[in-house]
This record gives C-alpha cells, sequence and structure tokens, in this order.
C-alpha cells in the first residue's frame, strides 16, 4: 500500500519528535503493509515554518536512517499546506512542496483549520486550479465546519478539487460523525486517496489496512484497494526513488 500523507520525518512538527519515534513509526507502516509513504510534514506560518530545504534535510536523516536500520519503507517527501493567503506567493515562487500530479496537474495537500472552512476559500482553490494545480483536500471528514454542513464541500468537489479521507475515519476511530460522512463520500465515490495522516504510536499510528477493510465492505476490494494503491501510485510515484 501507499500512505500519502504522514507526518513521520523527525523534529518538524507536530509528529514524530526524533529519529528513533520515527523509525518506530516506520517499523509499524511496514507491519501494516505500506511500503511506500510520503512524508508531508506541516507547513503552517507562525506555527510550523517548515520550507523546501528544511523538509529534505530531514528526509536524508530518515532514509539514512531506514536503510541503517534495515526497515524496508520507502519515503518521498510533500508537505501538508495549511490555508493561508501566503501560499499564492509561494506557488507563484515556486517554494511550494506538491505531493505529484494527477491528470496533468500539479496536487497540493491543502488542509484548512479545523474548525471550519474560511470565507472565500473557494476563490483561493479556484485560484490554484486556474495555475494549473488541483488541491487535494486533507480529512475533510474530520474538519468541524464540514461535520456541521457537509454541503460546504459540494463547491470544491465541483471545481475539480480532490478528497483525502482518514483510513481510521472509515474504521470508526475518529468517532460517529466522521465515520458516516466518511461513509459517505465513498458512497458517492468522491474520495481519490486514503491514507494514515501518521503523527504517534498511540492516537494516529500509520496504519491503512483497518480502513481499507471497511471501505471494501462499501465499494468493494478493487474499489478500496485503488484508493491505498492505484490512485496514490499515480499521484506520487515520480517522488520515490
Amino acid at each position: 500500500m501507499i500512505d500519502l500523507h504522514s507526518h513521520l520525518l523527525p523534529g518538524l512538527d507536530d509528529g514524530a519528535p526524533d529519529l528513533s519515534s520515527a523509525l518506530e513509526l516506520a517499523r509499524v507502516a511496514v507491519k501494516d503493509g505500506i511500503t511506500h509513504m510520503l512524508c508531508t510534514p506541516h507547513i503552517h506560518p507562525g506555527r510550523h515554518d517548515n520550507t523546501i530545504h528544511s523538509i529534505a534535510t530531514a528526509h536524508k536523516i530518515m532514509v539514512d536512517g531506514l536503510r541503517e536500520a534495515a526497515i524496508p519503507l520507502s519515503i518521498g517527501i510533500g508537505a501538508e499546506m495549511r490555508f493561508d493567503i501566503d501560499l499564492i506567493a509561494g506557488v507563484r515562487n515556486e517554494t511550494v512542496p506538491f505531493i505529484g500530479s494527477w491528470r496533468g496537474r500539479k496536487v497540493l495537500l491543502l488542509e484548512f483549520p479545523h474548525e471550519g472552512i474560511p470565507s472565500g476559500a473557494e476563490l483561493l482553490t479556484r485560484w490554484l486550479i486556474e495555475r494549473g494545480v488541483v488541491p487535494m483536500i486533507a480529512h475533510p471528514e474530520r474538519n468541524k465546519g464540514i461535520l456541521r454542513a457537509p454541503r460546504r464541500l459540494k463547491a470544491f468537489i465541483e471545481q475539480g478539487c480532490l478528497l483525502q479521507v482518514t483510513a481510521a475515519s472509515v474504521a470508526g476511530e475518529f468517532g460517529k460523525a466522521a465515520r458516516e460522512l466518511s461513509h459517505a463520500l465513498l458512497h458517492e465515490d468522491r474520495i481519490t486517496v486514503l491514507a494514515s495522516d501518521a503523527h504517534n504510536l498511540k492516537y494516529r499510528p500509520p496504519v491503512l489496512s483497518r480502513g481499507v477493510q471497511c471501505a471494501a465492505h462499501i465499494v468493494g476490494d478493487a474499489k478500496a484497494q485503488a484508493l491505498v494503491m492505484y490512485n496514490p501510485w499515480e499521484i506520487a510515484s515520480s517522488l520515490f526513488t
């Protein structure tokens, strides 16, 4: 399986604090059947001020650590971009780490504030799409504003935004509301990728299998596998060495 959203790189955000913790997460991922993992640290101005350089530096440390520990996990790098007006400058200046491409467009993993969707967010996503960048909305099923009013997703879907749902949400591990919304999105064939959004071993481990099993009961084995194999590989294969 290919996990397109994780926070394994050591010391960059609220994910793995050090290399030892990162390697433990990697071992769990491999045990779950994950062969490729895209490391997507937060870029959140004023909170997680990561850059392409800082991410690349941590990536090298992680690659060396995986090799020395003989952990058979391939990792690539991108970022989870927080919704912010500075994003426009980042795209213009080519300082935004994308997570790959989808049907000829670069893919940006976009995170809205947890409490809801900012006013005018559709203007930013339209601006991105008009410039050949397709936003993939991270874990919409856990966003409080979307949970209150799932119809808020409609405008983004109609624009062409992709959706990345957390596998644990499908399995019910983020509560009833997130499970019900993720199941509804599966029924409607709105999800492009299931990912772990792994941060730690206790609350957000790098596990996809439980979510995939639940998804298979809803959409069948082939479609469930596409969400963790074919779709993420189509997007991010160029980022793995």
